[in-house]
């Protein structure tokens, strides 16, 4: 009887998109529908998603918009055949960092709407003390991310209590810069939502708590001690003070499984929903990528997009600033760390097309087969001899956050046994060396940056992942792969995980579904892992650990990350630091 069974729905409130979908119990995608701004709200000026200020580095988005989206999506999912009634539970995601101000009237207007009329029209402007909300993108908080970092007397420091150092998109810095531009507009703010809790409480009819995985995007959450942290919110409060500041963002409930309560009125109303459905925590959307699959302690995942994300589950609390630490979004003693590259698939293509053009092979309908060739043909590190120095580069075509360096490239040999490293383009052929090196140097950093979180897997194996799921566009080449199963290891293997574009609205429905149907004491990962069929989603793609040449990588790391820091010195003396 699957027509009469429960659904539960997941939401995914992006920069360019929301997206919903249904699932059954069994987690089977039944239903999905999106609103895209650009093309379905174009009357708001936007273009990508956002609007931008240049002259101050703003980007923001009008939150009447996602408002009006909302009602949109719903109705799509009806016109698609979706039965509200059968929904049990739904939570979601929402871009991670953004912010929506609500006004002293925002309580009452949310909870007395009617059916007759849209979101749009009950709640926008009045409902807001700002009628727009900080993007992600934004690039205006300089002063105020000094000021974060200075706090507690370094980045480093920063990191420890709060899982990263200062960032420009992080909500403390929004909220400080906001209370110093708008000081009065501050005051007129009831409370404060991230994206995520905002669209929750379009579910509740009710202003919703920060889920314990988002809160810690705000360089203002303790991660360890599970507070807000005293002297970081007396800095973004100002005059204003700490309790005002608190009151604002509200209490961070620990379980993000919990209820935060039945759906609202309006919605039951409207859409017909059945007043027993629940709504969890709605969460961001890179702890909402993880929720995608039942992503064990030690599992990595690898998205090879524009950028490059690596996002892994563990237990260890290893927190610095060239990272991200937060809350795991369901499970309490787990953490998700979090790095992020601005180059990623566009350094790869730059070298792809040197290798093109070099073998006039530019309009090959195949663009990436000689870069392959040239990469699977070449050796690890190019080292024909076990007495070559080890090649490794940085190509970074635009400036980069993971080191923190200017745009440029960089080629240097490293001579393992004697420890010798130097800058040089002596004996390299190029641009065919540069295929292998810049695959390894993307991974590398990865191994560099992730090896003190990773455990062994067992059977005198040495520290590494269990798994390696890559995700993205980059997932699809099997030259990757190949060589991510030689650096990173992954004593199962390297694995491309296919969910379609909808990771986050998915994640966010298996929320719903163990929010709902878990047992006393059952995890996440648990309830999903007897639910989900991995062969729908999953294909090992590669050998993972290989014991000589994981081994060799292990001793390039040493280079890899002088070769950083050298760098990193060089850009100093170059600024005059």
């Amino acid at each position: 009887m699957a027509s009469t069974g429960a659904l539960y729905l997941g939401f995914d409130l992006s920069t360019q998109q929301l997206k919903g979908l249904a699932i059954t119990s069994s987690l089977k995608v039944i239903h999905v529908a999106k609103v895209d701004f650009d093309a379905d709200l174009p009357k708001y000026g936007i273009k990508k998603g956002v609007l931008t200020n240049p002259k101050e580095g703003e980007v923001f988005a009008p939150v009447a918009m996602w408002l009006e989206a909302l009602d949109l999506v719903l109705q799509r999912l009806k016109e698609d055949g979706l039965d509200f009634e059968r929904v049990r539970g739904i939570s979601g995601a929402g871009m991670q960092h953004g912010s929506v101000w609500w006004s002293s009237d925002a309580e009452s207007l949310l909870q007395g709407m009617v059916k007759g009329k849209t979101l749009v029209e009950q709640l926008a402007p009045k409902a807001f003390s700002l009628p727009t909300s900080p993007n992600w993108q934004d690039a205006s908080t300089q002063t105020q991310c000094d000021a974060f970092d200075k706090e507690l007397g370094s980045e480093e420091e920063l990191a420890q209590i709060t899982g990263s150092k200062a960032h420009h998109r992080f909500t403390g810095p929004q909220i400080l810069r906001f209370h110093q531009k708008y000081p009065s507009e501050y005051r007129a703010t009831s409370r404060i939502s991230l994206v995520s809790s905002f669209l929750g409480s379009l579910f509740l009819g009710k202003i919703a708590p920060i889920d314990i995985g988002d809160a810690c995007g705000a360089n203002l959450w303790d991660i360890r001690a599970g507070k807000w942290h005293e002297r970081l919110m007396a800095l973004a409060a100002g005059e204003d003070g700490v309790p005002d500041l608190e009151k604002k963002l509200g209490e961070v409930p620990e379980d993000g499984g919990g209820s935060m309560g039945g759906i609202s009125r309006y919605m039951v109303e409207r859409y017909g929903f059945s007043p027993s459905c629940s709504v969890a925590p709605f969460t961001g959307d890179n702890p909402s990528t993880i929720l995608a699959l039942p992503l064990r302690p030690d599992d990595a995942m690898v998205s090879l997009g524009t950028s490059t994300t690596f996002l892994m589950s563990t237990p260890k609390y290893i927190p610095d600033p060239s990272y991200h630490f937060f809350n795991h979004p369901t499970t309490s003693g787990l953490y998700m760390f979090m790095l992020c590259y601005k180059n990623g698939g566009l350094a790869r293509e730059k070298v792809r097309d040197a290798i093109n053009k070099q073998h006039g092979t530019m309009d090959n309908p195949s663009p990436w087969s000689k870069f392959d060739e040239t990469a699977v043909s070449t050796a690890p590190l190019c080292q024909n001899t076990s007495s070559d120095p080890m090649k490794m580069g940085l190509y970074f075509p635009r400036p980069e956050i993971v080191p923190n360096v200017r745009e440029g490239e960089w080629h240097y040999k490293y001579e393992p046994d004697s420890k010798k490293l130097e800058e040089s383009q002596e004996g390299w052929n190029m641009p065919s060396d540069n295929a292998r090196v810049i695959i390894e140097s993307q991974l590398l950093s990865l191994r560099l940056r992730s090896d003190n979180l990773a455990q062994s897997p067992g059977n005198g194996l040495p520290r590494q992942p269990r798994r390696v799921y890559l995700v993205g566009g980059g997932s699809k080449n099997a030259v990757i792969a190949k060589i991510a199963g030689e650096v990173l290891g992954g004593s199962e293997g390297v694995f491309k995980l296919d969910v379609g574009e909808n990771a986050c609205a998915l994640g966010a429905a298996h929320k719903a579904v163990w929010a709902v149907e878990r047992k006393p004491g059952q995890s996440f990962e648990q309830l999903v892992g007897e639910r989900w069929k991995e062969e729908d989603f999953v294909k090992k793609i590669a050998d993972g650990y290989q014991e000589e040449v994981f081994e060799k990588y292990g001793r390039a790391v040493a280079g890899f990350d002088r070769m950083e820091k050298e760098v990193l010195k060089g850009e100093k003396r170059m600024n005059g630091h």
